[in-house]
């Protein structure tokens, strides 16, 4: 049984387009409507962008207080990059704003560039086209109005990096593989990747393969977990909450027993050492 105001946490492979808060969205939808209530938690661990696909992890409940914790987890990401052009929003949101020379370019330096450039920990200046923070709004509000933006670096760390597709000399294109850590915007390592190949570049696809321990090979389609959804059973509002105050009990005799025990132990040991 699905018990969502206790917490569950389903694994999902978001689908192209769509947001992360729309998925967030349609699975509170559901349990709202089986759980009869109006409102239910319902929060995701990491946001990915609409043109990126992949493990989104979606907690309810008072799961959602271990959101922070899902997020601190290590990251891995299957990209695609286009060389010799760059856009605005580092990706395909936007129209190609520039093109390069990358004729130059062979797979022997983009390895080699990846390794000694991109591999440890490194300094990120993330995209303006991003949820971070200036003067109190998302950077992507002020980049969209026009407004100039100015992001300060972050440190992040890349464990490993490597090329897995390689369309030079014939196709100015890379496909690479990235383990992160949090807050890694691949967007802007693609726009550093071109850069420091002495070109431009920017990224034609995005997908998140693993979080932590979660891989994307064990998430579900929206559509497969909207029709769990409808075909599990429930432990309703009233009920979990007994439930949660029975396992307090529990946890609280426990605790009780534990503590008389320690006493015990300590009077043992005084009454020896007198």
């Amino acid at each position: 049984m699905l018990n969502p105001i206790e917490g569950e946490l389903f694994c999902i492979d978001k689908p192209l387009h769509w947001t992360s808060f729309e998925v967030v969205k349609r699975i509170r939808a559901r349990l709202r409507k089986h759980l009869g209530i109006k409102s239910v938690r319902v929060g995701h661990a990491g946001t990915l962008d609409p043109l990126a696909t992949g493990v989104l992890l979606v907690c309810t409940g008072r799961m959602t207080k271990r959101i922070e914790q899902l997020q601190t987890g290590i990251k891995e990401y299957v990209a695609g990059i286009r060389l010799g052009a760059t856009t605005p929003s580092f990706d395909l949101e936007t129209e190609v704003d520039a093109t390069y020379p990358w004729q130059h370019i062979t797979r022997e330096r983009v390895e080699e560039v990846l390794q000694h450039r991109f591999t440890g920990t490194i300094e990120q200046v993330p995209p303006k086209f991003s949820a971070c923070k200036v003067d109190g709004k998302p950077a992507y509000v002020l980049a969209r109005k026009g407004r100039e933006v100015e992001i300060r670096p972050k440190t992040l760390v890349i464990d490993e990096i490597e090329v897995i597709d390689c369309g030079l000399p014939a196709e100015p294109t890379l496909t690479i593989r990235v383990v992160c850590s949090k807050g890694t915007y691949i967007r802007a390592l693609a726009r550093d990747i071109g850069e420091a190949l002495g070109s431009g570049a920017h990224l034609t696809s995005l997908r998140r393969t693993r979080i932590g321990d979660v891989r994307v090979e064990q998430c579900s389609s929206v559509t497969e977990l909207l029709e769990r959804l409808d075909a599990e059973e429930y432990v309703m509002p009233d009920m979990a909450e007994q439930q949660r105050i029975e396992a307090e009990r529990i946890a609280n005799r426990a605790r009780a027993k534990a503590l008389k025990a320690r006493r015990h132990e300590d009077a043992a040991r005084n009454s020896q050492i007198d």
